[in-house]
């Protein structure tokens, strides 16, 4: 009996023991040393807002439940505050490298148009200085002129590529016909004979084709650099009105619901259930998830641009080739001086000076001009719209490559080719930015399925409804309710697809390609697009032929966020190699061996 008595109270007391093991946790879990802990290191308040005990009688509006509570009012308050101001850091922290990108190659175009624009701008100066000094000091302003309209418009103001050129057309034929298509009218040229010569230029044709042609040819190479400028623009637009952005009150206690009410309880290590987190976060970023789709084709379009601006050196070719039509034109008129001074009189009035002294130097001048201002005169009294285009391109790359356009190996500014691989290389990694963010910030935020807070409580698993992007998608979303779209996304919405549509209507053929290759864009498998400027090596020559050291060393990270790496491109199989033949061969015969070996097991074993 004593024994019997003895087993019931060791069993007693087991179960005393283990009753105050289970309860121990749950005494502590209501300790508020641990959320006060959480409150200092999170910088969200003054600790003493945060009790010492849970108190019972708590009027809290977002973290109510059954039960003592480590949060007050004021805590809430706090709570809030916090994590708006988190997760808007969060999302600046991400925004930032993508911003970062536009404006540094904004910045990195911009610089090489204007070198370009000014190389070119020295070279006409020359050009007047060397084969018309009697042009030089008024021609100057001209030029100056030209080019700043040309830099203006490329910067996307309020400019014409056709207007200038032919305003600086215009303003260089009186000075041109007074000096040396008729010098003896020099001095007769003032008040109203020099604006009729100013404003009949264009019907007098005094230059031929060749005013035409330049303003094309500008108008088609510019008007690229200026879309990409525009574009560059408009995303770092859409970048400072991503940061701006702000959170409503909905979405503030949603996220305090999801971050922070779990500490009330002092469960100050869980982790919100994924689907709850994508869900909270869907909805509170649901105005920022409707630019997924227009900033896609914005990706689009700011790649073909890249390569329209860059491609075939276009934009180069054109600005080093304006030096070249201004001669050409020049000359054009030179040679046909007696017909013009004819069609000037007609239109304009005969000139106060005396007509034999007038054209009796002028033939003169002009055989003189025609020997000492270039070499070939056959050629040149050629009408420009006559030459073939393929000429047209050979005379220009071989003026590009008479230039002195290649860096020295000592110092190596980046070429207008390279900057454009650089950035058609990292832009399409940043194409599903907006549609990706809440899965980015939710990244650091879930935890594992099988123990997460759902909002309410620790649970297994989230079995709520998970909604997705967008504003249309928050109607179903069962943690808050989005009552509308911001109206300064919605803006900026508007302008990116009207841009799109513009350019589309302008320049067809471009942003329409939606799928891009993720392997670097071209660094890698791009080699034959590499050249000298950008330092490749020669086809065969040294290890490593075909790679781009400068862009792969770049390439591997932008800030916190991992970038998958650039693939290389795949390696062809070896053939002809004894090796490889006897790799291939060697499963074959080990799988013979093996079957011949099963099948005299049977006969081994009756032996």
């Amino acid at each position: 009996m004593s024994r019997g008595l003895f087993t019931r109270v060791n069993f007693w007391w087991i179960i005393l023991v283990v009753s105050l093991t289970i309860e121990t946790p749950r005494v502590r879990c209501h300790s508020c040393h641990e959320v006060k802990t959480a409150f200092q290191v999170r910088q969200i308040g003054p600790l003493k807002w945060v009790p010492e005990t849970p108190g019972t009688d708590v009027d809290l509006l977002v973290c109510k439940h059954q039960g003592p509570s480590c949060c007050t009012r004021k805590m809430e308050e706090s709570y809030q505050v916090a994590v708006r101001r988190e997760t808007v850091q969060n999302i600046r922290s991400y925004s930032f490298e993508l911003n970062y990108l536009l404006l540094g190659h904004a910045t990195a175009f911009q610089d090489t148009f204007q070198s370009l624009m000014t190389f070119s701008m020295t070279h006409i100066s020359s050009l007047f200085e060397s084969t018309y000094p009697s042009l030089s000091l008024d021609a100057s302003p001209l030029v100056t002129q030209l080019f700043s309209q040309l830099s203006l418009y490329v910067r996307g103001g309020n400019a014409s590529v056709e207007a200038s050129v032919h305003r600086f057309f215009d303003d260089l034929f009186p000075l041109a016909y007074g000096r040396l298509v008729n010098p003896g009218a020099g001095p007769g040229l003032a008040g109203e004979r020099l604006d009729c010569l100013r404003m009949t230029r264009q019907d007098v044709n005094p230059f031929g084709g060749h005013p035409r042609a330049l303003a094309r040819e500008l108008g088609a190479a510019l008007r690229a650099a200026r879309a990409l400028t525009q574009a560059l623009g408009l995303g770092m637009e859409l970048m400072n009105a991503t940061d701006a952005a702000t959170l409503t009150r909905d979405c503030s206690r949603a996220l305090v619901r999801m971050q922070y009410c779990a500490h009330c309880r002092g469960l100050t290590l869980i982790k919100p259930c994924p689907g709850y987190c994508l869900n909270v976060l869907r909805g509170c970023l649901a105005s920022l998830t409707e630019l997924n789709l227009p900033w896609r084709r914005h990706v689009a379009l700011l790649e073909d641009l890249t390569h329209a601006v860059a491609g075939q050196h276009s934009l180069e070719l054109a600005l080093l080739g304006v030096e070249g039509k201004v001669k050409e034109a020049i000359l054009y008129a030179l040679l046909h001086g007696p017909r013009l001074a004819a069609t000037v009189d007609k239109v304009c009035g005969a000139s106060t000076v005396e007509a034999p002294s007038s054209h009796t130097p002028t033939e003169g001048h002009v055989s003189t001009a025609t020997a000492t201002g270039t070499a070939t005169a056959p050629p040149a009294s050629t009408p420009f719209s006559e030459s073939p285009e393929v000429e047209i391109r050979g005379r220009l790359a071989e003026l590009r490559s008479s230039l002195p356009l290649k860096p020295s190996k000592n110092d190596k500014p980046k070429s207008l080719k390279k900057i454009s691989r650089e950035f058609v290389g990292y832009i399409p990694r940043y194409k599903t930015f907006f549609g990706a963010l809440p899965e980015m910030l939710c990244e650091g935020e879930m935890g594992m399925e099988f123990t997460c807070w759902s909002g309410d409580d620790v649970v297994e698993s989230y079995t709520k409804k998970v909604v997705g992007n967008g504003v249309h998608a928050q109607r179903q979303n069962p943690e808050l309710k989005v009552r509308g779209a911001d109206p300064a996304l919605m803006e900026v919405k508007d302008k990116l697809e009207q841009f799109s549509q513009e350019i589309q209507e302008s320049m067809p053929g471009l942003g329409h390609r939606e799928a891009w290759v993720e392997t670097g864009s071209g660094v890698a498998e791009g080699s034959a697009e590499c050249d000298d400027e950008d330092g490749c090596q020669g086809s065969g020559d040294g290890p490593g032929h075909g790679e781009n050291p400068d862009v792969f060393k770049g390439v591997i990270q932008h800030g916190g966020v991992p970038a998958s790496p650039p693939k290389r491109p795949p390696v062809g199989p070896v053939t002809g190699h004894s090796g490889a033949s006897g790799a291939t061969g060697s499963p074959h015969l080990l799988l013979l061996v093996l079957l011949f070996t099963l099948l005299l097991v049977p006969q081994w074993t009756l032996l």
